[in-house]
C-alpha cells in the first residue's frame, strides 16, 4: 500500500501449535499460546504477564508506532479539533430530587466529572452554592487509569455510594462518602459490578459482586460499619449462563433483582420493610421470555415479549400479587413498533418504541387511558429518554439530537405538553449544521430486505464516488445504533469524507425480528448487510471501494474480521477495535469472562455439533486464509475481561502470516486499559485521533 512506505519488519509471532478435538473434529491453533495462564490474576495485577507475551505485545506496539510515526502531526491536529469541539468546563443540568439537585461539572482540562449538588431551585451558574461531593480528578491522581461508577445518594441526602476501577478489569471497588464532609467512611466493597442501592434508611446497602469469571452471580447486604466478609448473601444464580443486577424503586419501597441472559429474564423482590427476608420471584424463567418492570404504585408495570410480543408490550400487575397469572395488558403488541424502554410516575405512564427505525417518546395518562407521542421530523435523529428523580411529577426529561443536530435537552410537562429548552450543547469552535447534510438512505440486501444506511457529509462534498468513506456497523445483542450528534466525526466530514452508519440485522433498528435475523445460525446476515452497505454506497458514488474504510468495536470488530475474509477488494482498511474475533475458541471456554452467557446469542458449541460448526463457519480468526487483506488496524486492552487482548493479537498474528499482499498489518495494546479504552475524556479523544489518522493515511488524505 502505498500510504505506507519503508516500514521496519513486522513482529512475527512464534508458532507454537496446539490442537483440539470437539465432536470429532480436530482444530490446531498456532497463536494459543499468546493467551496467558495467569489470565484471571493477570487481570488485577497487569506486572504479573508471562515476559515471552509482554515482549511480543510491545514489539507489536513498537511496529505499530514505526508505521504510524508520519501521522504524528495529524493526530495532533485531530485532537485539537476534537477537543476544540467540546465545552471543556460543561456542566450538566442538575436533576431535581428532594431539596437537592444533583448534576457533574468538568473543569477546563481536566479528564474526569465531578459530582455536585446545589439547593433544589438554585442556579447552577452560582458557583457559590455548589457543593462538590466527589472530585473525579483527584480520585484519579497517580493513576494510570481510572473510571467512576457514579454516585448514589440516600433517601435522606446524607450518604452516597461511589465505585471506581483503577485497572480497567471491570472490577469495581465500592466506597462509601458522608456528603456533608466529604470523607469516606472505613466501608471498602471489592470485586463488584459498579453500583449499589440503598435501603430507605441510609443505613445499609445491596451490591452485586462478581466471581472469578467476572459474572455478577451474587447479590449481597452490606450494613455500614460491618466488614464485606459479614455481608449477608441475599441472592446467589447459580446458572453461569445468567446475570444479576440490583436496582431500588422511586418509592423506595422495594429492592429489584433482576436475572437475565440474552433472550431470557426473571425477578426477585424484595420489601424494603423487612430487608432480612427471602426475595420474592415474579415469574419464573422460560427460556426466550424476557420481561422488566417498573413500580406505579399500587400496580408493577411489566414490558415482555409474552404471548408473541416480537415486539414487546406492556402489562400491568398489583404489587402485592405480581405472579404472571395476574397480568392485564395496557399497551398491547404492535408488530413493527419495538417498544425499547418504560418508566411509570405518579400520573403517567412512558415508553421509548421505534417504528421505522426513528424513535418516539409515548406519554399515557393513567386515569384516562390518552396517549400522545413526542416526535420529531427529521430523516434520522436520536432520542434519549432520562425521565425523572422523582415519583409524584409531571416533568420529565429527554435529549434530542441528529448527526447535523447537536445534542438539545428539554424538560416535558406531560399535562400541558410544554417543551421547555434546558440546553444545547455548545461547540465552542463553532458548528453550522446548514454546512453539512444528513440523509437515510436504504441499501438492498441478498435477500430482498432494505438495510438502512444513515450518512453525514459536507454540503459541498463531491457525490461521484471521489469521497472516501468511514462505514460504521455494529450489529449483535440488539444494539441499536443511534443517529445522534457526534462531534468527533466532523473531523472527517471537514475532510471530505461521507461518514456512515449501516444499521445491520443483529440490530434491533428494525424491531426485533431484525436482532433475530442476525444473531445465531442466521448471524452471517449482519455481514452480508455491512457489505450490501458497501455496495449501495459504490454504486450510487456516495464513495467507492477504494475509499471505504470499514470500522467496529468489540462484536463490531467480529464483524470487521469477517467482511475482511468474505470481500477484502471492497474496503480499503479495516478498523477493528477490541474485536471479538476468536469466537469459536472463546465459545468453547466455559471458564472465560462471560462465556455461558453468551451461547443464547452465538450458539453453544461445546454441547451442539450444528451450532460448533454454524460459529467455524464464519469465527474470523478460523477463517483467515491466503488472499489479499486490505490494511488493518486491530486495537486491544490488555486488561479487557469482554474481549481479551490475546484475541486481537492472534488474529493479527495470523493474517500477517497468510495475507499475499503488502499491506500493514497493525495492532496497537493499550497496556493501561480494558475494553473501553483510556478512561480520562481527553485520552480517548487521543485515541479516536490515532483511528481517523489510519483512516485519513489509508484514503490518502493526508
Amino acid at each position: 500500500m502505498s500510504a505506507f512506505k519503508s516500514l521496519p519488519t513486522p513482529p512475527a509471532a512464534p508458532k507454537k501449535p496446539a490442537s483440539d478435538t470437539r465432536h470429532g473434529i480436530t482444530r490446531t491453533d498456532d497463536y494459543a499460546w499468546l493467551r496467558a495462564d495467569n489470565w484471571q490474576a493477570m487481570f488485577k495485577d497487569p506486572s504479573i504477564l508471562d515476559p515471552d507475551i509482554r515482549r511480543h505485545l510491545e514489539a507489536e506496539n513498537t511496529y505499530m508506532n514505526a508505521a504510524m510515526e508520519d501521522t504524528k502531526p495529524l493526530q495532533k491536529a485531530l485532537f485539537s479539533e476534537m477537543r476544540g469541539r467540546i465545552k471543556e468546563d460543561d456542566s450538566s443540568v442538575p436533576m431535581k430530587d428532594g431539596a437537592h439537585a444533583y448534576g457533574t461539572f468538568y473543569v477546563t482540562g481536566g479528564e474526569q466529572p465531578r459530582y455536585f449538588r446545589i439547593p433544589r431551585d438554585g442556579d447552577v451558574a452560582d458557583e457559590t452554592i455548589r457543593t462538590v461531593l466527589l472530585d473525579g480528578d483527584k480520585e484519579a491522581s497517580g493513576k494510570a487509569y481510572f473510571r467512576l461508577a457514579g454516585l448514589d445518594h440516600t433517601s435522606d441526602h446524607s450518604r452516597g455510594i461511589w465505585g471506581y476501577d483503577d485497572k480497567g478489569s471491570e472490577f469495581f471497588t465500592l466506597q462509601v462518602r458522608d456528603l456533608s464532609t466529604g470523607e469516606d467512611l472505613a466501608d471498602r466493597i471489592e470485586n463488584t459490578g459498579g453500583g449499589g442501592v440503598w435501603a430507605p434508611d441510609g443505613k445499609s446497602f445491596f451490591y452485586s459482586a462478581l466471581d472469578e469469571n467476572h459474572r455478577p452471580s451474587k447479590v449481597f447486604h452490606h450494613i455500614l460499619g460491618q466488614p464485606q466478609s459479614q455481608d449477608r448473601l441475599v441472592y446467589e444464580e447459580p446458572d453461569a449462563g445468567f446475570f444479576m443486577g440490583v436496582g431500588g424503586s422511586l418509592l423506595d419501597d422495594f429492592i429489584y433483582i433482576d436475572i437475565h441472559d440474552h433472550e431470557t429474564s426473571e425477578y426477585r423482590l424484595l420489601s424494603t420493610k423487612d430487608l432480612a427476608a427471602e426475595p420474592k420471584l415474579v415469574a419464573a424463567r422460560e427460556e426466550g421470555i424476557e420481561y422488566s418492570l417498573t413500580e406505579g404504585g399500587d400496580v408493577f408495570y411489566i414490558l415482555t415479549n409474552d404471548g408473541g410480543a416480537k415486539d414487546f408490550k406492556i402489562m400491568e400487575t398489583p404489587v402485592d400479587k405480581p405472579g404472571k397469572e395476574n397480568w392485564r395488558e395496557v399497551v398491547p403488541h404492535k408488530p413493527g413498533t419495538l417498544v425499547i424502554s418504560h418508566m411509570a410516575y405518579a400520573r403517567h405512564l412512558l415508553w421509548l418504541e421505534r417504528k421505522d427505525g426513528l424513535p418516539q417518546i409515548m406519554i399515557r395518562d393513567r386515569k384516562s387511558g390518552e396517549e400522545h407521542a413526542i416526535a420529531f421530523a427529521e430523516e434520522a435523529y436520536s432520542l434519549g429518554l432520562s425521565g425523572a428523580a422523582e415519583y409524584d411529577t409531571d416533568v420529565i426529561r429527554f435529549s434530542y439530537s441528529s448527526m447535523t443536530t447537536p445534542s438539545q435537552l428539554y424538560d416535558y410537562n406531560m399535562v400541558t405538553r410544554e417543551r421547555t429548552l434546558l440546553k444545547t450543547q455548545e461547540v465552542p469552535s463553532g458548528h453550522n449544521p446548514d454546512d453539512y447534510v444528513t440523509r437515510r438512505v436504504f441499501a438492498p440486501a441478498w435477500d430482498g430486505e432494505k438495510v438502512p444506511v444513515t450518512l453525514l457529509y459536507r454540503r459541498d462534498t463531491a457525490l461521484d464516488g471521489s469521497a472516501p468513506c468511514l462505514l460504521y456497523g455494529y450489529g449483535a445483542y440488539g444494539i441499536t445504533i443511534p443517529a445522534g450528534f457526534n462531534t468527533n466525526c466532523l473531523s472527517l466530514a471537514d475532510r471530505g469524507f461521507v461518514y456512515a452508519i449501516a444499521h445491520i440485522r443483529g440490530g434491533k433498528d428494525k424491531g426485533f425480528a431484525w436482532y433475530e435475523d442476525g444473531k445465531m445460525d442466521k448471524k452471517t446476515n449482519t455481514f452480508k448487510d455491512f457489505i450490501s452497505a458497501a455496495d449501495y454506497l459504490n454504486q450510487e458514488k456516495f464513495t467507492s471501494y477504494s475509499k471505504i474504510i470499514a470500522e467496529g468495536g468489540s462484536a463490531g470488530g467480529m464483524l470487521m474480521g469477517a467482511v475482511a475474509n468474505m470481500a477484502p477488494e471492497k474496503f480499503a482498511g479495516i478498523i477493528a477495535a477490541v474485536p471479538f474475533v476468536d469466537v469459536l475458541n472463546t465459545m468453547l471456554d466455559d471458564t472465560l469472562p462471560l462465556t455461558p452467557p453468551e451461547w443464547p446469542e452465538w450458539g453453544n458449541p461445546i454441547d451442539s455439533k450444528e451450532e460448533y460448526e454454524q460459529i467455524a463457519s464464519y469465527s474470523p480468526y478460523d477463517n483467515v486464509d491466503a488472499k489479499a487483506y486490505p490494511p488493518v488496524l486491530a486495537l486491544g486492552g490488555l486488561t479487557d475481561p469482554r474481549v481479551t487482548y490475546w484475541e486481537p493479537a492472534k488474529w493479527v498474528a495470523k493474517l500477517r502470516d497468510k495475507t499475499t499482499g503488502n499491506a500493514p498489518i497493525l495492532l496497537k495494546t493499550n497496556m493501561d486499559a480494558g475494553h473501553g479504552g483510556a478512561s480520562g475524556r481527553f485520552q480517548r479523544l487521543e485515541e479516536i485521533a490515532f483511528e481517523y489518522a489510519f483512516a485519513i493515511k489509508v484514503a490518502g488524505k493526508m
